[in-house]
C-alpha cells in the first residue's frame, strides 16, 4: 500500500471529499493543506513558516496531503510515493466552489467561510483559468519523475470509483 499520497487539482475539483474517502479506506493521516496554510479569519501563514511546516509533515511515515499550494510542491512531490491529480472540468470545479460558498468546511480553520466579495470573484477567475495556467505547472512537476505513479482522474464519477476501489486499484499499480 502507498503510504505518502499527494492529491492535487483545481479548487472545487473535490480534493477534500476524495481525500477523506481515501483516508477512511487506508487509515492514513489526512493533512488538508488549507488547515496548514490558513489561520483563523483568513490569515495566511508566512511562506517560510508554511514551507517549514510542510517539510516536517512530509517527514512523517504515512500521510495523505490534499491541496495544491505550488509554493511547496518542490517539497511534497519528491516525498510522495503516489500522486493523484483530479483534472476535473473547470465548470464542474466552479460549481463545486459555488456549492460550498458561505458554508463552514471541515478542511478549513475557524472563521474561514467564503463570502461574496472581490477576493471571491478573483478566486472564481483562478478556478476558471486553472486548466490553462496551473495545470501545465503541475504536469511539469509530475514529469520530473517519470517513475512515480500518477493517477489522473477526469471526472467526479471516476474519482468516486477510485475512492471506492482504492486499495484494489493501487495494489495493481505496484
Amino acid at each position: 500500500m502507498y503510504k505518502k499520497i499527494l492529491i492535487i487539482g483545481s479548487p472545487g475539483s473535490g480534493k477534500s471529499h476524495f481525500a477523506r474517502k481515501i483516508a477512511e479506506k487506508t487509515g492514513l493521516e489526512l493533512i488538508p493543506l488549507d488547515t496548514v496554510f490558513w489561520q483563523p479569519n483568513w490569515v495566511e501563514t508566512p511562506l517560510d513558516e508554511f514551507r517549514e511546516k510542510i517539510k516536517q509533515l512530509t517527514e512523517k511515515d504515512e500521510w495523505i496531503m490534499e491541496g495544491n499550494y505550488s509554493n511547496s510542491l518542490d517539497i511534497r512531490f519528491p516525498a510522495s510515493d503516489l500522486v493523484i491529480f483530479l483534472d476535473i472540468n473547470r465548470f464542474t470545479c466552479i460549481r463545486g466552489v459555488l456549492s460550498r460558498h458561505g458554508k463552514p468546511r471541515p478542511d478549513m480553520p475557524e472563521n474561514c467561510v467564503e463570502t461574496f466579495n472581490r477576493e471571491f470573484i478573483d478566486f472564481l477567475r483562478y478556478v476558471y483559468n486553472f486548466p490553462k495556467k496551473q495545470k501545465k505547472k503541475l504536469m511539469n512537476i509530475i514529469s520530473t519523475d517519470p517513475e512515480k505513479p500518477v493517477i489522473i482522474v477526469k471526472t467526479r464519477k471516476e474519482a468516486d470509483a477510485l475512492a471506492e476501489n482504492f486499495l484494489n486499484i493501487t495494489e495493481d499499480l505496484k
